[in-house]
């Protein structure tokens, strides 16, 4: 009979008891990596060097390196998953799927707070606004981006309209939550999300004020 403390361990896997304290040893590192090399410098296999352990058992606990940075920031809300989840719309729809999304998760009572503060950190020159700043480009443009590359267009442009996309919607929020200026602060959601939508699928379509 093999005792299973003997047995071979699955690659990736925490030993039996240690489950916890290697999460946190992870996250730790994490911190570390994250502070001196910020969001777009920091690899998983990094983390796992800092944290010495296998870069596998980074993966087991943390999917990604954005799971991994919302936990070490705290934040209670995933905004990559917010905007993955508006990203399958056809591409007419596309505009209309982001804009509702990401305006209506910032109107939502629970998660307002923390968007706010988010929003606030991100215009600060702080190192915390300039990790929260790379982190929102990263995950949230560039997938904005790769799902209007998925559309035909080519990577530089596709970039391109995903910046304007972000920028067009990035100022809404701004001005109605941090500056709270008039008349969107008054103005229903529904409202500011009827106006947007066609700046932002114009964007995402490449249309031009010229044209």
């Amino acid at each position: 009979m093999v005792d299973s403390d003997s047995a071979p361990r699955r690659r990736g896997r925490p030993r039996k008891g240690q489950g916890g304290d290697t999460r946190a040893k992870i996250a730790e590192a994490a911190a570390a990596e994250f502070s001196d090399n910020g969001y777009d410098g920091t690899s998983m296999r990094g983390i796992a060097r800092r944290a010495e352990v296998d870069a596998a058992l980074v993966h087991h606990y943390f999917e990604t390196k954005a799971s991994l940075f919302t936990e070490v920031v705290r934040l209670p809300v995933r905004p990559d998953r917010i905007i993955a989840a508006a990203l399958d719309a056809p591409f007419p729809e596309l505009g209309g799927s982001i804009v509702r999304t990401v305006l209506l998760a910032w109107e939502d009572p629970k998660l307002k707070h923390v968007g706010v503060t988010v929003l606030r950190s991100v215009v600060t020159g702080s190192a915390a606004g300039r990790l929260l700043r790379q982190f929102l480009l990263r995950e949230l443009m560039s997938a904005v981006a790769e799902r209007i590359e998925g559309g035909g267009v080519d990577s530089e442009e596709a970039r391109r309209r995903a910046s304007m996309v972000m920028t067009q919607i990035a100022g809404v929020l701004i001005l109605r939550h941090v500056v709270e200026a008039e008349p969107l602060v008054s103005r229903s959601i529904d409202e500011i999300i009827a106006s947007t939508i066609p700046a932002v699928q114009g964007h995402i379509e490449g249309v031009r004020a010229e044209d």
